[in-house]
């Protein structure tokens, strides 16, 4: 239960968040029906959105790759802000967007 809870925690973090959802859902699969059952429910989910975007065009592909990329830099940018810059990370990496700070790291 923790490793799927876990799992939907890490969902909009970059990341294996769904690939840990779904372990944690197999694992609850082998003791229990309703997971099975909901399991059942994803793979299939899972083959038919495979089958679609395997049947479109490069540009929507292309576009489907181009908003998961800015899906993944708004969650980064986005705990940036809410979390600080670490101090190891070198400065000319911190590009110069508002609500970024430098952290401290914490003491021993």
């Amino acid at each position: 239960m923790a490793l799927t809870v876990g799992g939907l925690l890490l969902v909009p973090l970059p990341g294996p968040g769904w690939l840990v959802v779904l372990a944690g859902l197999g694992v609850l699969a082998s003791e229990f029906d309703p997971a099975r059952r909901l399991l059942s429910l994803l793979r299939r989910q899972l083959s038919a959105w495979t089958a679609w975007v395997a049947g479109r065009g490069a540009a929507v592909r292309t576009g489907l790759a181009l908003g998961t990329a800015a899906c993944v830099l708004a969650a980064c940018y986005g705990s940036a802000v809410a979390l600080g810059v670490p101090t190891w990370v070198p400065e000319p990496l911190v590009p110069p967007l508002p609500g970024l700070t430098r952290t401290d790291a914490p003491a021993p």
